[in-house]
């Protein structure tokens, strides 16, 4: 059953996020990673980790359509829309494969040697960035796909995010409590933002109009919101415990974050450097990865398998 911890006055408000549609996914075990959108096919890829599995997901029929198998720990995907190429990174073996989007086939790969994991697509110059090994951000060119360059953020990077107006890189490093700032066309590391005190930073989203970033910290359970003029922390502000995942919905100047001790919580900005929790909204324990896609105004959150209860899909419409 849904659930919502409000954090105002419920009877004047109306629930954030409204579960619309849920899919079930029988025989994924264990934890779900990261997902991506293919938006011309409807289709929802789903990184299962422990299954050695990526799931297609048709979200028009509401049912897995796919199992691509085979895969190690399989944890970064991304859709390459523009060259219809699909692609997953594995930690198992640090490999990158390449899988055609009509037939998911796999069309090439590129082995980065150790635990690949978060990958981001730059569509204006067709380069993929992985995330992998000790302290490596590998630079792949979709269109032929070879590891061109790294930079190295001297511990594994987590999430990060990529401007596109501007030439930086901000990446999560959790070992390190800090972001690091790499100069994507340089591939070198010019600044360290200290986050101030919470560790264990995983999660970032980028807002790029707004000059803000923000980070995820896992101890204390915390959102950090930094500056992205100077790097400085402008506001820290308590979330659920095990955050994953964190997704910026500009238009309705909210921040969600999916956390695995069972909610996805959303918060709303309050002024430029602030942010106020509007509610808690109950998922189950152990979901924590999520995927926001603003163009189809639709939140996406993973939901491992429970006992005997399968793993799902769960599909938010905020409102």
């Amino acid at each position: 059953m849904l659930a919502f911890a409000w954090a105002g006055d419920e009877s004047a408000a109306k629930p954030p996020l409204e579960l619309v549609k849920t899919i079930a996914l029988p025989g994924v075990k264990g934890r779900i990673d990261h997902m991506a959108l293919d938006a011309k096919r409807g289709r929802l890829y789903v990184a299962a980790l422990v299954n050695g599995t990526v799931e297609v997901v048709s979200l028009e029929k509401g049912e897995r359509v796919k199992t691509i198998s085979g895969l190690l720990e399989p944890q970064g995907v991304a859709f390459v829309p523009d060259l219809d190429r699909f692609v997953v990174a594995c930690g198992g073996d640090g490999s990158v494969r390449f899988l055609d989007g009509e037939t998911m086939e796999e069309k090439s790969r590129v082995d980065l040697g150790a635990d690949a994991d978060n990958v981001r697509y730059d569509a204006a110059t067709q380069k993929l960035y992985v995330a992998f090994g000790d302290g490596g951000i590998a630079v792949i060119p979709a269109k032929k796909p070879i590891a061109m360059a790294k930079a190295d953020v001297g511990a594994h990077p987590e999430s990060f995010q990529i401007e596109t107006a501007g030439r930086r890189i901000f990446v999560n490093v959790a070992d390190r409590a800090d972001v690091a700032v790499i100069d994507r066309f340089e591939m070198s590391v010019k600044e360290r933002w200290p986050l101030g005190g919470p560790t264990k930073n995983y999660p970032m989203a980028l807002d790029e109009a707004a000059r803000r970033l923000f980070v995820v910290c896992r101890a204390p359970p915390s959102v950090v919101m930094l500056s992205t003029d100077d790097g400085k922390v402008v506001s820290k502000t308590d979330c659920s415990g095990d955050p994953d995942d964190v997704f910026v919905d500009a238009a309705r100047r909210r921040v969600y974050v999916s956390c695995g001790a069972g909610s996805v919580d959303v918060f709303e900005r309050d002024g430029a450097d602030a942010l106020k929790l509007l509610a808690k909204v109950e998922t189950r324990k152990g979901a924590r990865t999520a995927l926001f896609d603003a163009a189809s105004d639709r939140l996406f959150v993973a939901v491992p398998m429970d006992g005997e209860t399968a793993a799902e899909i769960r599909v938010f419409a905020p409102r």
